[in-house]
């Protein structure tokens, strides 16, 4: 298995494109990993709903914002 890292950090606009584009890939034995930063918009329910729909995905929400490369880290490590 592969384990995609992604994070988001009040991109509302474009989380969806990310993450259909990784789901659609032809090769499918993956997780995609999803750290968001705190975001204050609605990048949170957009994660939710997508988690939903697909087992693949697995949500980490920050506390407080941590900052690009701490929350990439973050990510990484899971």
């Amino acid at each position: 298995m592969i384990s995609v890292a992604m994070t988001t950090y009040n991109g509302e606009r474009y989380p969806r494109e990310q993450i259909d584009s990784i789901l659609n890939q032809t090769y499918s034995d993956f997780e995609l990993i999803i750290c968001d930063d705190s975001s204050t918009d609605k990048t949170k329910d957009i994660l939710l709903e997508y988690s939903k729909k697909d087992l693949r995905i697995k949500l980490l929400f920050n506390n407080h914002n941590l900052g690009f490369k701490k929350n990439f880290e973050k990510a990484i490590l899971h």
